[in-house]
C-alpha cells in the first residue's frame, strides 16, 4: 500500500551519506564564476563598452540533478536496514516450507521525481542466504517475468532450483515489483467479473475500457508509478539496502526488459547481469505482439504436425492438415462451446489461451495431446478449461492471482498506445500474414495484448533500443525455438547493448536456464566467476527437456 514516509523510520547511514557526497555529479554551482567570459575585442566586449547597450547576462550552467544513491533526497532509502525474519508459511503449499526463507520489507518512494513528498511503497522481499557464507560473493536478484510474476514466490517455492554454485556463493533474493504480489497489488475486477472478461468471445469496443475504468476507480494514485523504470529504480534501492556495490541479476522473459532498463538507468552499478528469453521493447507494443504471435504460430504448427506421429492425437494422420484442423476446432468453440461439469463454458478465447500458453513448455505437449483428445473426441472440456485457467491465473476455487491485472497495469505504464486507423489496418494485415491460425478468432485482442487504448494516463516511455553505455558485460540468453520471446529478440537486444554477449540454446520452449546443463554451466561461470561466454557459444537442450 501507499504510505506516508516517517522521517525517523529511515535513518541516514553515515557510510551511505559519505558515498553519496563522493559520487554526486550535482551540487549548487555559482553560474557567474563558471560562465565563460568574452575575450577583449569580441562583439560581447564591444557591446559592453557602450553605456546604452543592454548588459549581457551570462547563461547559467545547468546543474545536473544527481540520481540514484547520489541524490540526497534518496539517501534515507538507500541507507535503510532490512529487518529479515522467517517468511510466513503458506499452508496451501505442501512441498515447500516458506518459513525456511527470510522475508523483509523495503521502503521506496512512490514517485522518484518527488521523493520528498513522503509517500512511499512497501516492497516485499525474500531471500535464501548463501549456503556457504565463507564463499559468499553478495546478493543475486532474480525476476520470473510477466509482467506480474512474483519474485518472492519464485524464491519461496523454488528453493531447490538454486542449489549448487548460485546458492553457495549468493544470497538469492527475490522481490515483488510494484503492483504485484506483496507490493501494492493491483486487482481491479472481482473474480466473477474477471471470469466473464477473460472468456468472452464477443468483447466489444468497451472491453478494454471496462478494465481501465475499474483500475482507475481503485488505483488512480498508484497506476502512473507501476512502470518498469520505477521498478528498476526500486532494484537499485534494494541493491543499496543489501549492501552490494554492484547489482548481480538473473531475469527471465519480461525480467530481461527490467534488467536492461536497470542497466540503462544505472550502467555504473551493473555487476553480472544475465537476461534469459529477451523481451524486445525497441518497437511499439503492437509490433511486439505481432512478432510474438508469429512465434506462437510457428510453435502451434510444430506441435500439431508432431501430434499426428504420437498417441493419443485427435488431429488425424496428415501433418500438413493438422494445424488447420486444430485451429478450426478451437475457433468453432465460439459458436459451440464445451461445457464443464460445473457448468462453465469453454469458449474459443478460453481454449486458445490455454493452448497457446501450453506451447511454452514442450514437456507439456503429451498432456496437451491428451487434453485435446478428450475435448475433440469425447466433448469433455474440464481439462481444456483447466489449461485456460492456468494461463489466466485462476485457481481451483475461482480466485485470480493478482498478476492478471498487474500484467495490464505494468504494460500500460510502459507504452504509448494510440495507432491511427491507417496504422491499425496495416498492423491487422501484417498480423494476418504472420499468424493467421492463432489470431483469426480475435485479431484485435492479439494486437492489443493488453489493451492500453483506454488507460487512464499516457506513459512518457518511448520505445527505443537500449544501449546501456558504460555497463559491465551483459549476457543475453536466447532459445531458437522460443515462441513467447522469439530468438530474434535476444539477437536484437544483445546487439543493441553496448556490452551485450549472446548465448544461444538450440531447442524449443520458453527461456533456457532450466532446459540446458550447458546453458546453466555458462550462466554459473559468469555469475560466480565473471567468465564471459565466448562469442557464438551455442548449447543443446537437455534430452529430457
Amino acid at each position: 500500500m501507499i504510505t506516508r514516509l516517517s522521517r525517523r523510520a529511515l535513518p541516514v547511514v553515515a557510510a551511505a551519506a559519505l558515498l553519496a557526497a563522493c559520487t554526486s555529479s550535482g551540487g549548487s554551482t555559482d553560474a557567474a564564476s563558471t560562465a565563460p567570459t568574452a575575450a577583449p575585442g569580441t562583439a560581447s566586449a564591444a557591446a559592453s563598452s557602450d553605456p546604452a547597450a543592454p548588459t549581457a547576462t551570462p547563461a547559467p550552467t545547468p546543474t545536473v540533478k544527481p540520481t540514484g544513491q547520489a541524490d540526497p533526497a534518496l539517501q534515507a532509502f538507500y541507507g535503510q536496514k532490512l529487518a529479515w525474519a522467517a517468511c510466513k508459511d503458506d499452508p496451501a503449499t505442501t512441498k515447500t516450507d516458506e518459513s525456511a526463507v527470510q522475508c523483509a520489507t523495503l521502503k521506496v518512494p512512490l514517485d522518484y521525481a518527488d521523493p520528498a513528498s513522503g509517500e512511499t511503497l512497501d516492497v516485499a522481499v525474500a531471500r535464501i542466504p548463501a549456503a556457504r557464507p565463507e564463499q559468499r560473493t553478495g546478493s543475486l536478484l532474480i525476476n520470473p517475468g510477466g509482467p506480474g510474476g512474483t519474485g518472492v514466490g519464485m524464491v519461496q517455492r523454488g528453493q531447490k532450483d538454486y542449489d549448487g554454485p548460485l546458492h553457495d556463493h549468493f544470497d538469492v533474493v527475490g522481490f515483488d515489483p510494484r503492483g504485484v504480489g506483496g507490493t501494492s497489488p493491483v486487482k481491479c475486477l472481482d473474480d466473477k467479473a474477471r471470469d466473464a472478461w477473460t472468456t468472452t468471445d464477443t468483447p466489444g469496443a468497451d472491453h478494454g475500457k471496462l478494465l481501465a475504468d475499474a483500475c482507475q476507480a481503485k488505483y488512480a494514485k498508484l497506476l502512473p508509478f507501476v512502470g518498469t523504470r520505477n521498478t528498476a529504480r526500486d532494484m537499485d534501492v534494494l541493491r543499496g539496502a543489501l549492501g552490494d556495490p554492484k547489482l548481480n541479476y538473473l531475469g527471465l522473459s519480461y525480467g530481461t526488459y527490467l534488467g536492461s532498463v536497470y542497466a540503462e538507468e544505472f550502467p555504473d552499478r551493473t555487476g553480472r547481469l544475465v537476461l534469459d528469453g529477451a523481451s524486445d521493447r525497441s518497437t511499439s507494443l503492437v509490433q511486439h505482439n505481432i512478432e510474438q504471435y508469429a512465434g506462437f504460430e510457428r510453435s502451434f504448427k510444430l506441435f500439431a504436425g508432431e501430434c499426428v506421429t504420437k498417441s493419443p492425437c485427435p488431429l488425424g494422420k496428415d501433418p500438413e492438415a493438422a494445424p488447420k484442423k486444430l485451429a478450426d476446432f478451437l475457433d468453432g468453440l465460439k459458436d459451440k462451446p464445451l461445457t464443464t461439469t460445473d457448468g462453465r463454458k469453454v469458449t474459443a478465447t478460453a481454449a486458445w489461451n490455454g493452448v497457446i500458453d501450453s506451447l511454452n513448455d514442450v514437456q507439456g505437449y503429451a498432456d496437451l495431446r491428451t487434453v485435446l483428445t478428450m475435448a475433440m473426441n469425447q466433448g469433455k472440456g474440464d481439462y481444456l478449461m483447466a489449461l485456460a485457467d492456468g494461463a489466466t491465473g485462476r485457481d481451483a476455487k475461482g480466485g485470480y492471482k493478482v498478476s492478471a491485472d498487474a500484467y495490464t497495469a505494468v504494460h500500460c505504464a510502459d507504452t504509448v498506445m494510440a495507432p491511427t486507423e491507417a496504422e491499425l489496418q496495416a498492423q491487422l494485415t501484417e498480423l494476418a500474414a504472420k499468424a493467421p491460425l492463432v489470431t483469426a478468432h480475435n485479431p484485435a485482442a492479439a494486437l492489443f495484448d493488453p489493451d492500453c487504448r483506454s488507460w487512464p494516463f499516457r506513459s512518457a516511455e518511448k520505445a527505443h533500443p537500449i544501449k546501456a553505455e558504460g555497463s559491465a558485460p551483459i549476457v543475453v540468453v536466447g532459445s531458437t525455438g522460443d515462441a513467447a520471446t522469439p530468438y530474434a529478440w535476444s539477437e536484437k537486444l544483445a546487439g543493441s547493448l553496448a556490452q551485450g554477449v549472446l548465448l544461444t540454446r538450440e531447442g524449443e520452449g520458453h527461456t533456457a536456464y532450466g532446459r540446458s546443463a550447458c546453458i546453466r554451466d555458462a550462466v554459473h561461470s559468469y555469475l560466480v566467476d565473471g567468465t564471459v561466454p565466448a562469442a557464438g557459444t551455442r548449447c543443446a537442450t537437455d534430452p529430457a527437456r
